[in-house]
């Protein structure tokens, strides 16, 4: 055979990034098998030999997807010192990655298939389900730290756990739209203003109350807001 002829090789870890690329932007539902063939360089008969299917490419994207972005949060969960540092490393590092010009904005776990039909249930059910992991990772963390001593007894753990496992959500919508990562930032500081206030209060989101902790938190965020505009 000629070179001229010879197919060209293909690479199917170069694919499944730039699947993962086609996913991230467009979302599940929004990405065709025809947008798939196209950015790969590749016909269908070719993709379903490599992948099997759309499906079986998405879990495949989000697989990758998961192992490279959502190293940020394991290494937060694994390694900061205290809980509270699991939280803000986790909130801060995940907000500069949904803005990173290289990537789609947000997170693709989030945006990809937040709503759809009744045939792609079975891929909203397998998001939500990463989803779910991500967040009792947190709650396993801040238990740790209640029981180190960092969080007073009777922190309401699973609520803790999942505002802050919302407010990423939140950080991630917010970035789709647009939000800058200066502003990401301050609405970070706020979020770790409520944790520092509830706790000096003894009351409130820590400890399952009825979030008395509020108003000591905002005290703190706009201590925090005066020292960046003075600083």
């Amino acid at each position: 055979m000629s070179e001229r002829g010879r197919p060209r090789a293909f690479d199917r870890d170069v694919a499944l990034r730039t699947a993962m690329q086609v996913f991230w932007e467009r979302g599940y539902e929004g990405t065709s098998v025809s947008d798939l063939t196209g950015a790969l360089g590749i016909n269908r008969p070719s993709l379903y030999a490599a992948f099997g299917c759309k499906e079986a490419l998405f879990r495949e994207a989000v697989a990758l997807y998961s192992r490279v972005e959502g190293a940020a949060t394991e290494a937060a969960m694994r390694d900061a010192p205290t809980a509270r540092g699991a939280v803000e490393a986790m909130l801060r590092n995940n907000a500069a990655a949904y803005v990173h010009p290289a990537n789609p904005p947000g997170c693709m776990v989030v945006l990809s298939a937040a709503i759809g039909t009744p045939e792609t249930s079975e891929v909203r059910a397998f998001l939500a389900d990463i989803r779910r992991q991500t967040e009792e990772a947190l709650r396993h963390r801040i238990a740790r730290g209640v029981e180190d001593g960092e969080l007073p007894p009777g922190t309401d753990a699973a609520s803790l756990a999942g505002f802050y496992s919302t407010l990423l959500s939140g950080l991630s919508m917010q970035a789709r739209d647009g939000a800058t990562a200066e502003s990401l930032e301050r609405i970070i500081d706020h979020a770790l203003a409520v944790w520092d206030g509830a706790g000096r209060g003894g009351d409130g989101i820590l400890t399952g109350g009825s979030l008395g902790g509020w108003g000591d938190g905002a005290s703190a965020a706009r201590s925090a807001d005066e020292g960046r505009i003075g600083g």
